[in-house]
């Protein structure tokens, strides 16, 4: 690794095939005291001349004219001869346009010499890589190998190069990295180049692809299930059972449920595709919750009597609007109320309640919440309860024809109408589900 001097330039050596950068010139500063030393000096001299020598004062003055021609000849050499070496050897790209340019590129960029110096870098590049510093070699601070072979084989032939890696610090990001050599046209014709590295994060599409293959797997494996023993009872019925009335009878009733099932699960997964699709899309019309919950209640009565379990209701006689889609709305209620009375039936008493109160930002807003008083659920499992497939008890929810996606529909709901799902839950004392739906404001009177 190459070292740095205390100004902080880099004096080790460059990726390869490139010159080295120019020798530093002397500050304006020095060379104007400079100057200034040698006049006071002249000037004091000439003054003792005049007054002890009898050197006249005219020819005095001329002297010291002459002396000043003399010490401004060297500066106008010298910006001469610098004006010259920067004609050669400046760069186009160290041009402030060329760094606004830089800086407003949305993803990480970074600029380059031929040296693998850096030239110009933006902020997203400097938040990615704390490390850039200008005019210092860009592998002591992109320490991937990754990274430093790609530069390397760009710069060696002038050619783009495309490379992927994973940054683990401070968390695991997928970035895909493009070196792009430009050709920059030099003072006297001829043709140089610089490189420029841009970083485009693949983060969200390797989550979502890792996302969906989770999802056809856990799909697959779900609508295998059925299938494998539906298959099974239509091969019993076909030999043994072909016969037996009674056993026909009860392997019916399983394929029955087996196949009620898979038609709620299909049912589900289309919902959700749905619900995804339209997301961008708030629905505006105004419905009236408090029907739509007596709606789905009288629906579950039969379930609720099974199981034994009695639901109060809180519910105000008036109307209550929100902005919403009311075929949506009755499918979260559906759902949070069967889970309320099948998971928590051991409570033998299910809440349902409406209130309406100011959300965080002080803005109205409609609160449902539905309560059960069952074994409750441990808190590791909060806050994964609304991802797909996933069950707090595999065993007990698929025995309670569960599929595994009623919360994460809900969830996606509930967010098309711009709300919010609230999941509270004290193991031995039940569980608390609240859909929280911004009240639309009253129009204004003229």
């Amino acid at each position: 690794m190459a070292a740095s001097d205390r100004s902080g330039q880099s004096t080790g050596a460059a990726l390869p095939g490139l010159a080295p950068a120019p020798p530093p010139v002397a500050p304006w500063s020095d060379r104007l005291r400079r100057s200034a030393v040698v006049l006071l000096v002249a000037a004091l001299a000439l003054v003792a001349l005049v007054v002890l020598g009898g050197v006249p004062f005219a020819r005095a003055i001329a002297v010291f004219v002459c002396i000043v021609g003399a010490a401004l000849i060297p500066w106008q050499l010298h910006d001469a001869q610098q004006s010259r070496g920067e004609a050669i050897g400046a760069a186009p790209v160290e041009t402030p346009v060329v760094r606004a340019l830089i800086e407003g590129m949305p993803d990480p960029a970074v600029l380059l010499d031929r040296a693998g110096r850096v030239l110009h870098f933006n902020i997203a590049a400097g938040q990615l890589a704390p490390a850039l510093r200008r005019n210092e070699l860009a592998q002591f601070a992109l320490r991937s190998p990754e990274i430093i072979t790609a530069l390397r084989e760009a710069i060696t032939y002038a050619q783009p190069r495309r490379t992927s890696y994973v940054d683990h610090v401070p968390v695991d990001r997928w970035m895909e990295l493009v070196v792009k050599p430009i050709a920059v046209p030099t003072a006297f014709g001829g043709t140089d180049y610089c490189m420029l590295m841009t970083f485009h994060d693949q983060t969200p599409l390797r989550r979502v692809e890792e996302m969906r293959a989770d999802f056809v797997a856990n799909a697959s494996h779900e609508l295998r299930t059925p299938l494998a023993a539906l298959s099974g009872f239509i091969d019993t019925l076909q030999g043994p059972a072909r016969d037996d009335a009674k056993a026909r009878e009860r392997f019916l009733a399983i394929m029955h449920t087996q196949a009620s099932r898979m038609a709620r699960l299909i049912d589900d997964l289309l919902s959700l595709s749905r619900v995804e699709l339209s997301a961008h899309v708030r629905p505006d019309t105004l419905v009236d919750v408090v029907p739509i919950i007596r709606e789905v209640i009288d629906g579950l009565e039969l379930l609720a009597k099974e199981r034994q379990v009695v639901i109060e209701t809180d519910l105000p006689a008036g109307a209550v609007t929100i902005a919403g889609d009311r075929e949506e709305l009755l499918r979260v209620f559906e759902n949070l109320i069967e889970n309320a009375l099948k998971y928590g039936a051991s409570g033998g008493r299910v809440m349902v309640a409406l209130t309406v109160a100011p959300a965080t930002d002080g803005a109205p807003e409609v609160r449902v919440m539905v309560r059960d008083f069952g074994p409750g659920i441990a808190p590791e499992h909060l806050p994964r309860l609304t991802e797909r497939f996933y069950r707090v008890d595999v065993g007990d929810s698929r025995a309670q024809g569960g599929t595994g996606l009623g919360l994460s529909l809900v969830k996606h709901i509930i967010g098309r109408h711009r709300g919010r799902l609230v999941i509270e839950s004290v193991l031995k004392q039940g569980a608390t589900f609240t859909a929280c739906f911004p009240q639309p404001k009253p129009p204004e009177s003229a």
